[in-house]
């Protein structure tokens, strides 16, 4: 099989494109013939050499794919060989070849191609654990988006404004922003010319937002406290602004605040599959009525990750790219 390897950490030029023996699936698990595969910020922290794979995932970069099941280990119930199948993974997915835990498998909606298939299972995953369950965000409620038109931010103005929240976002340029407002967020700020703290106060008439789901961290720590309701939630699941901050806890206190955060990849297989199952029961349903889709930017080859890596390094993106193997 092709694949794409990390010859050793650094910039977008050390992915290279490979050959090799397709891996097995164990007990539990199935080898899917991957057709796309989603490309996301922890691929990037991976080829940098600062998130290394769990313990006995594949060093390949890829964290979610989509095609048919080629063979199944022992164990599997479901999927069967010749499923269609999107899946998250602990690593592998850049390659034409995957496997996968049974359990973190979902059937292709309805409806949709493999191309956007591939778009769902990181950040699907990743918003219903962190704002649905963490968050626990309440129709009626109203949660604030940092980074907005990324894949996660595109996902969770959608699955959020669909379970009847109100939802603000923060993004970079006015593009951006746009397509925050037109997957439903009630008020989309661009962070580099306006303090989304005083945008949201005043949306909420003083009152601040009841969840704030947090890619930045560092600086905006502060600013997240500021603006949260009382008994609000903040959940942080990524540094793009560093992992540390002075905080003062007074408000924390008083307004009875809640500051968590997660990391997804580490987490037991049925940890994940616990999410599987909410997001089929409750989540498809939405995708295959098209009340919700991914938000795909660019698709290209899988001998492209090198550009896919420089493209979302840039900040480039609106949504998800998405690498083909045909």
């Amino acid at each position: 099989m092709r694949y794409i390897d990390i010859e050793k950490p650094g910039g977008p030029e050390v992915l290279k494109l490979a050959t090799g023996e397709p891996p097995r699936p164990g007990p539990g698990q199935v080898l899917v013939r991957v057709r796309a595969a989603g490309v996301n910020r922890p691929d990037i922290v991976q080829r940098e050499g600062r998130y290394p794979p769990p313990p006995g995932a594949s060093p390949i970069p890829g964290l979610e794919i989509a095609g048919e099941v080629e063979s199944v280990g022992e164990g599997v119930a479901w999927p069967a060989v010749g499923e269609r199948i999107c899946a998250l993974l602990p690593g592998g997915g850049y390659a034409e070849y995957a496997v996968a835990d049974a359990g973190c498998c979902l059937p292709v909606p309805e409806g949709v191609d493999f191309v956007q298939a591939a778009a769902l299972p990181e950040t699907f995953f990743t918003v219903w654990s962190n704002v649905f369950d963490r968050g626990a965000l309440r129709s009626g409620e109203t949660l604030l988006v940092h980074g907005g038109s990324s894949g996660i931010g595109t996902t969770a103005i959608q699955l959020a404004s669909s379970s009847g929240a109100k939802v603000f976002a923060t993004a970079g340029t006015a593009a951006k922003c746009e397509a925050c407002l037109r997957l439903g967020a009630a008020l989309a700020v661009n962070y580099r010319e306006e303090d989304f703290v005083e945008k949201c106060l005043a949306a909420t008439g003083g009152r601040g937002v009841d969840v704030i789901l947090d890619m930045v961290a560092g600086d905006y720590t502060r600013r997240n406290i500021k603006v949260a309701a009382e008994d609000g939630r903040i959940v942080i699941i990524a540094g793009l602004g560093g992992f540390e901050a002075q905080v003062n806890f007074w408000p924390v206190m008083t307004k009875r605040l809640v500051i968590t955060g997660s990391t997804l990849r580490p987490r037991p297989v049925a940890f994940k599959a616990a999410i599987a199952q909410n997001l089929r029961e409750k989540v498809w349903p939405l995708l295959e009525a098209g009340r919700v889709k991914p938000v795909i930017d660019r698709v290209l080859p899988l001998e492209q990750a090198a550009d896919a890596h420089r493209a979302l390094e840039a900040r480039e993106v609106i949504g998800k790219i998405v690498l083909v193997t045909d």
